[in-house]
């Protein structure tokens, strides 16, 4: 017996014991989502029968059930800030009245302040004052037992912490030193260009590295796109932020060569040929986030432009419901797209967020009862329980040949990427005409245009007006950053507009954006949808029939209860979402 006992004690510390701690921590934590549950639904910002299952969405963790309430819950920060700090016992931070100090980036390793969700803000009495993202005891003992040292710990939202941490410790921040190897390169530039095509495919190369800090600051800031472009002595890298292009940085010449070659080889792309536009794509992985990235390159004046489009698979899909669309839109909407037959249309200009409503409308319809096929141009996110077909031209799979193949796969939902020619809208318009679903995006400036964009491509009047049943269409406004807003005075040309298109609104007090670090100095910070839904009824049958113009439809659809883009738009300005300046940037009022 006395050695039985030996042999469990000494067993104890590193078996039995941890596994006990480890128990103990897990249940600390779950209780402290609990509470932190808890205290948003006594404070009125979650509805109580949401609890359950906004805990479950988080697992048991302070972190990812933050960035759950306050993206699909539609939790505010402040009031998310404020209730994790009544949760865990502590104070809650201010970043309105702070801003960030990169001097205090070298006092912490970024690894371990990514790792446990936390920004250094100031020094108080010889301690570091740290703005905790995840809160829980655990993690505050494991953050500071890792740094080596106490911190002073304030409560604050996860949406802040990943914002003020990307402005410490920024990816493109040692790209001087990098793009310095680059002017070596000048003597071998000057005796012949071959030298400085050679690629070095070392990771440590400094091109490898310049490539993974541009692509990996881009992701860090939102970014959805990045530009390269050779200018007459310079390169420049800018980034498509909320729909906006901001310069990121500038390089030397002598950098463009290099660093196109490396996004060639990376692609798969042929890094001799720089006449002919080329078309490619690669994956990689920043902060553990899985990233697929489309490369196109065009000859210009200076040399090559690449732009790289940034998806990254790490996001979830969209569901209808978070798209923004107004209550009667979303519920007109979702009852038209369980339709049993017939042709729904998204149009809109490129970069109006038309595929991430035709994949949420996807997922509205998409059930184990139904054969749902896409065939798209590329395949941009691919989730399970959907066919889905990219087009491929060297093989003769183009939209219209692939939409002939898939009629023989006994669909009952299709999805066409976009309709771009005439022999695709017409077998589309079939389809939806012998007993199919079919969506589809149209590049259009509004429904009505887009109604009208079929009808200039040669489809038959008669057909159109019996295969389509609405039209969606849609742009992309900024959100006014919630952290900096203030109240301002519109110019007298401003308020004209808004007293024009708002229906007749008496709103005198007007929001804008002041500029902070949470949104770079922009004022905004994140984008909302602004949605026209164009039904098709009898009466606006008759009109397409008859050839009507895009004027006369337009105006029975408005007599009928439809509400513009721009009607729309001035909502979200009285309910202080975005700007008049900003509406009238995007949806070209006068």
């Amino acid at each position: 017996m006395a050695l039985r006992k030996s042999k469990d004690e000494k067993r104890a510390p590193g078996h039995s014991g941890s596994g006990v701690a480890v128990e103990d921590r897990v249940g600390a934590s779950v209780a402290e989502c609990v509470a932190l549950g808890q205290a948003l639904v006594e404070a009125g910002h979650l509805p109580s029968e949401q609890l359950a299952e906004a805990l479950s969405d988080g697992k048991g963790e302070l972190w990812p059930f933050g960035n759950v309430v306050l993206t699909k819950y539609g939790v505010g920060r402040t009031e998310y800030a404020v209730a994790l700090g009544k949760a865990c016992g502590l104070p809650v931070a201010d970043p309105k009245a702070t801003e960030v100090n990169t001097e205090l980036a070298v006092h912490v390793d970024e690894a371990i302040a990514r790792k446990y969700y936390f920004i250094p803000v100031s020094e108080q009495d010889g301690k570091l004052v740290v703005w905790g993202g995840d809160c829980s005891k655990g993690k505050r003992d494991d953050a500071e037992a890792a740094a080596g040292k106490t911190f002073e710990w304030l409560a604050t939202d996860p949406k802040t912490v990943t914002s003020y941490m990307e402005q410490l410790w920024r990816s493109d921040a040692d790209i001087s030193r990098l793009v310095a190897t680059f002017q070596d390169a000048e003597a071998a530039f000057q005796a012949g260009e071959e030298a400085l095509n050679e690629v070095n495919l070392d990771d440590q190369a400094p091109v490898v590295q310049l490539v993974s800090r541009i692509v990996g600051q881009a992701l860090r800031d939102r970014a959805s796109d990045i530009h390269i472009e050779p200018l007459d002595k310079e390169v420049r890298v800018r980034y498509r932020i909320d729909g906006q292009l901001v310069e990121a940085v500038r390089l030397p010449m002598t950098a463009h060569n290099p660093l196109v070659s490396r996004l060639k080889i990376m692609s798969n792309m042929n890094i001799v040929e720089k006449r002919a536009p080329q078309d490619g794509q690669f994956s990689t992985t920043v902060d553990g986030r899985p990233l697929d990235v489309r490369v196109s390159s065009v000859a210009c004046v200076f040399g090559e432009k690449v732009v790289m489009r940034l998806l990254d698979k790490s996001k979830s899909m969209v569901g209808l419901h978070e798209l923004g669309m107004p209550r009667e839109t979303y519920n007109a909407y979702s009852k038209i797209v369980h339709a049993p037959y017939g042709m729904v249309i998204c149009a809109g200009p490129t970069g109006a967020g038309k595929t991430t409503t035709l994949y949420a409308t996807l997922l509205e319809i998409n059930s184990t009862g139904k054969n749902v096929t896409t065939i798209e141009d590329p395949v941009e996110y691919v989730f399970p329980g959907i066919n889905q077909v990219g087009t491929n031209e060297r093989a003769g799979l183009t939209f219209a040949t692939g939409l002939k193949a898939l009629l023989r796969q006994d669909p009952d939902v299709i999805l066409v990427g976009e309709v771009r020619d005439a022999d695709t809208a017409r077998i589309a318009v079939q389809s939806a005409l012998t007993g199919h679903f079919v969506l589809s995006s149209l590049h259009g400036n509004d429904s009505v245009a887009a109604v009208h964009r079929l009808l200039d491509m040669g489809i038959e009047a008669f057909l159109v007006a019996s295969a389509v049943v609405a039209v969606v269409s849609q742009r992309l406004v900024r959100r006014v950053c919630d952290n900096c807003k203030e109240e301002y005075e519109p110019t007298a040309d401003e308020l004209a507009v808004f007293r024009q298109h708002s229906g007749g609104s008496d709103k005198s007090h007007f929001i804008q954006g002041k500029g902070c670090s949470y949104c770079s100095n922009t004022g905004y910070h994140g984008r909302i949808g602004v949605y026209e839904l164009l039904r098709i009824t009898p009466e606006l049958r008759r009109l397409i029939v008859g050839w009507a113009t895009t004027e006369e439809l337009r105006r029975l659809a408005v007599a009928q209860g439809m509400r513009t883009m721009l009607r729309e738009a001035m909502q979200l300005v009285e309910d202080d979402v975005t700007t008049i300046p900003e509406v009238v940037r995007t949806l070209f009022a006068a």
